[in-house]
């Protein structure tokens, strides 16, 4: 009996370090993974162009004809998209209201600070502050704590400036590459804490 029971502890002790170090050793890999994915630029700014494309709206006339590889959709579905990539990455719960009479504003996103309200654009080129002047009016309309106004470009000098101190996030195509390659770790990270078989 001392014999099995000897055996059977280091038949534990043996597996232990087993995982243990597979443990280790996935951690790594993700960790290279994650490193190479914040420090490749160039890559998020192929992320940031692909949404673009995604969800860029077509000439109804003479539609192109992508390939089956390729995720296509609606415009307004960037809206939906837009929403749960802030609710993956912040937290809270976002809602997206109907398309129109909107008054600019997309999305609600309700957090422990309050409520803040975004606008997204699949835009192609800079944006300019309209966006921002009509998130901000909004704001004070519904007494929300801060905005963001997204878009798969980028923004003006103008428009970077009028957002200053009005608590708006200014949030470009490579940011919200950022956030949402974030998300996705956020919801990578709940899941092995509800299953810890998963790691």
């Amino acid at each position: 009996m001392l014999i099995f029971e000897i055996l059977l502890a280091l038949l534990l002790a043996g597996s232990f370090v087993h995982f243990t170090l597979t443990k280790r050793k996935n951690n790594f890999h993700t960790s290279l993974l994650a490193q190479h994915i914040d420090t490749s630029e160039e890559m998020k700014r192929t992320l940031a162009m692909g949404l673009y494309m995604r969800f860029k709206k077509e000439n109804a006339d003479s539609p192109p004809n992508y390939s089956s590889t390729y995720i296509k959709q609606d415009p307004f579905m960037f809206e939906s998209f837009v929403a749960e990539v802030i609710q993956k990455a912040k937290g809270g719960s976002t809602w997206v209201l109907p398309a129109s009479g909107d008054f600019g504003v997309d999305f609600e996103h309700t957090t422990n600070e309050g409520l803040f309200l975004g606008q997204v654009k699949c835009y192609q080129g800079d944006l300019p502050f309209d966006p921002i002047a009509l998130i901000h009016s909004n704001m004070i309309k519904k007494g929300a704590k801060g905005g963001y106004v997204i878009t798969t470009g980028s923004f003006t000098p103008a428009a970077r400036e009028y957002a200053e101190g009005l608590n708006i996030e200014l949030i470009n195509g490579v940011k919200l590459v950022d956030l949402w390659l974030n998300g996705l770790v956020n919801v990578e990270q709940e899941i092995k804490n509800l299953s810890p078989e998963y790691i």
